[in-house]
């Protein structure tokens, strides 16, 4: 074998849609870093502000959370057809700047009110979760979106592994305000690096051709079953994941009764569910490029709802620790899952504008997730909320098991043609 031999696998370039997608893993997970840096401790930030008893803590913990998922599912749909239109890029590196303000303002929140109204300014000016997902979507082989999608997956639930728990010890030695301040500097720089290093997607490059508006999408979407069926199990099932999101620091505190550092403790367990969700997605997201996503689906849904089942049951942080890792492990092939399958049904040149209707139903589970959660938690207790989680999460098994089928690129620019056609006729 010549040195030539030896040296050409190590000089060839790497694929373009590959360099895209590992740069904007590295940035989406310093974001994802920053941003759940502040979810374990967010109802003791409430608690902070002055609002004190239990359930109104429960109440304003549900609403804070949910407050950037409102204004964003307004938003997001337009933000997808301006990716369309201007370049994902564009929209990406927007997206990261307004999510760093956004942080900052929170940082400086006089009151609970005030709180609220940052994290709705954060909704409707950020959107990066969307922005990455349609970048990363444009940019690679159909071939290969399960995959691709499952990887971007691992970025966000990496950082939802070290996040919480340093967000928690940072604010049991700091207090909760310099934290802000810290996530808005590292997604900052998470804006630099994407604009020094990604290169703009290729679909963006035929953008005279770009005909579709928001309406359109929204009509494509929605009359075709597949993509309509898909998006509610995307609302219900991410719905019963949001519902426990603003009560799970509470549910942990109520077993640590008298701990010191419960907000360590809360940030380290929360964590415990990222972790396996890394672990688990590149493996999920390889299933849905060679398996059915239905049967897929099926079962990361029922094995979701059974832990939820066992988080009503739980007593003690050891066994809590194992139905979080059972959690993470399901979760892994569940939303990339979704997204890989909504993103095969379209064509390139309205994926990121259903993409982000996709994003926005992930959204709007969010603004009805949270506060719902927090309402049960005040109403019922805090485990009622996990049956609620599991119950929802039965249904969409069913539904997937009932309505999802697979369909080849042909049928899909089919459907797609005859959508224009009939839309400008």
């Amino acid at each position: 074998m010549s040195r030539a031999d030896i040296e050409r696998p190590f000089s060839t370039p790497i694929e373009s849609w590959r360099k895209t997608l590992y740069i904007i893993w590295g940035a989406q997970f310093i974001a994802m870093l920053g941003m759940s840096l502040v979810v374990p401790f967010l109802p003791f930030y409430v608690r902070h502000l002055g609002v004190t008893e239990a359930k109104a803590v429960a109440q304003w913990s549900g609403l804070v959370f949910a407050g950037p998922f409102f204004s964003a599912f307004f938003m997001t749909p337009v933000w997808g057809f301006l990716g369309d239109k201007y370049g994902q890029k564009f929209m990406t590196v927007r997206a990261i700047f307004g999510l760093a303000l956004s942080q900052a303002l929170i940082g400086i929140a006089p009151n609970v009110e005030m709180l609220f109204v940052f994290r709705m300014v954060q909704g409707a000016i950020s959107g990066f979760l969307a922005a990455a997902l349609a970048l990363v979507s444009a940019s690679t082989p159909r071939s290969k979106s399960g995959y691709a999608i499952g990887l971007l997956q691992t970025a966000t639930a990496s950082g939802n592994v070290f996040g919480p728990f340093l967000g928690g010890s940072l604010s049991d030695i700091f207090g909760f305000r310099p934290v802000f301040f810290l996530v808005a500097a590292l997604i900052t720089v998470t804006g630099f690096i994407v604009i020094r290093f990604v290169p703009d997607s290729p679909a963006a490059v035929d953008r005279s051709q770009q005909l579709h508006t928001i309406r359109s999408n929204y009509s494509f979407a929605f009359s075709r079953r597949p993509i309509a069926i898909a998006l509610g199990v995307i609302v219900l099932s991410q719905m019963g994941v949001f519902l426990v999101q603003p009560i799970f620091a509470l549910y942990v505190d109520s077993m640590l009764s008298g701990t010191q550092y419960v907000a360590t403790m809360a940030g380290a367990i929360f964590s415990v569910t990222g972790l396996f969700t890394v672990l688990s997605a590149p493996w999920w997201g390889k299933r849905n490029d060679s398996k059915s996503v239905r049967k897929n689906l099926s079962i990361a849904f029922v094995g979701a709802a059974a832990a939820y089942a066992l988080h009503a049951a739980v007593n003690h942080p050891l066994p809590l620790v194992v139905v979080r890792s059972m959690l993470g492990f399901c979760l892994g092939g569940m939303l990339p899952a979704l997204y890989s399958y909504i993103s095969k049904l379209v064509t390139p040149q309205r994926r990121g504008g259903v993409l982000a209707i996709a994003t926005s139903g992930n959204t709007l589970a969010n603004f009805v997730g949270a506060p719902l959660g927090g309402f049960f938690g005040a109403q019922f207790g805090l485990r009622s909320v996990f049956l609620f989680a599991f119950a929802m999460l039965l249904i969409s098994f069913a539904v997937v098991r009932q309505y999802f089928v697979d369909q080849t690129e042909a049928d899909i620019a089919k459907s797609d043609a005859g959508f224009s056609a009939n839309e400008t006729s």
